[in-house]
Order: C-alpha cells, then sequence, then structure tokens
C-alpha cells in the first residue's frame, strides 16, 4: 500500500534476520531510539546488544516480528505477542508491543500499516483483543492508536523514567471481534 505516490510500503513478518535486514533493522532502531522513541531504550546501546536483542526476539515462541518496509529498506518494525500457553485466563488477547518507525521514514503511514497487520495477525492466531502501552510523550503514536479505535483504559504516572524525571505511560485495548467494542 502506498500513503504516498512513488512510495513503495511493504509490512511483512519475519522469522529470521538475513545479515542486510539485521543491518538495517538495527540501524532503523538505532534512529527512533535517538529520536525519543525507543521502546524502552534511551540512548542506542552497542550494535551488537541490538543485534542480539533482535535475533533473540525471533526465537521467542509465541512472538512474530513484523518489519515495515520503505522502499525497500526496513524502516520499522512492531511485535506481537501473545500470553504463554499456560495463561489460559488471558488466552483470549495478545500484546502490540516494541513498535516504531525511524525518524527518516516518517510520514508514510508505516506505523499504520505496522499496527494493521498486527491487528489482523493477531486475529489469525486467535486473540479478540489487543493490548498495547505507550509514553504520554509519544503523540503521534496515541493519536494513531486512537484513531484506529484503541480504547484508553489507564495511565501510570511513573511508567518510564527519562533523565532522572518520570514520565507517565498510557494503555490501550481494542476489541478484534466485529461487532465487540
Amino acid at each position: 500500500m502506498n500513503a504516498e505516490a512513488g512510495a513503495d510500503i511493504a509490512i511483512e513478518i519475519v522469522s529470521e534476520l538475513k545479515r542486510g535486514e539485521l543491518e538495517e533493522l538495527c540501524e532503523a532502531t538505532e534512529a527512533a531510539i535517538a529520536a525519543g522513541g525507543g521502546f524502552g531504550w534511551l540512548k542506542p546501546p552497542h550494535r551488537n546488544i541490538l543485534e542480539v536483542f533482535w535475533k533473540g526476539v525471533t526465537l521467542v515462541p509465541d512472538r512474530a516480528l513484523f518489519v515495515a518496509k520503505l522502499d525497500g529498506i526496513i524502516a520499522g518494525s512492531a511485535q506481537l505477542v501473545r500470553p504463554t500457553r499456560n495463561n489460559e485466563a488471558q488466552a483470549h488477547s495478545a500484546q502490540l508491543t516494541t513498535s516504531f518507525v525511524a525518524p527518516w521514514a516518517r510520514g508514510h503511514g508505516l506505523a499504520r500499516q505496522l499496527t494493521l497487520a498486527v491487528e489482523r495477525e493477531a486475529r489469525t492466531r486467535g486473540a479478540r483483543v489487543l493490548n498495547l502501552d505507550v509514553r504520554e510523550t509519544q503523540g503521534a503514536a496515541i493519536q494513531l492508536y486512537r484513531s484506529l479505535g484503541f480504547h484508553e483504559i489507564g495511565r501510570h504516572p511513573r511508567y518510564a523514567m527519562v533523565d532522572g524525571q518520570f514520565v507517565a505511560g498510557l494503555y490501550f485495548w481494542k476489541s478484534l471481534v466485529e461487532g465487540e467494542s
């Protein structure tokens, strides 16, 4: 899908990262972290740490890694996480996590397409509810989630600490069953 004329957008689930893909994903991650959108990281870690992190993500059961490509280059990602098998009480749900788009690729609709792809895959895997959380400072992400029908259900005033200051976090959910909200 193209959000902008000439932009080639692709969203893929990857179970293994080839060397070039791993490098692109690490570069996009570093750029997002440096711009304040790191999913927990405040400054980019050493490249070896990022490589181990991303390789590890592909090995975790009940986790799917989505990558967003802009003109054939990985520019962002998101993860779909299902509860562990022993968590029968929450087997109906899934979590969208570690979602980001590198600053150089923003404005093309990649975050929207990533979120929609995660929703579709969550439904395919039997989830009825999709949950997520985000720092209160990430206004564009909050606006996106609200526009896609996510419901805000809470605010955690000490969700994260950035530069010695607490940053609040917001929690959202969305029904994946048509007709339910």
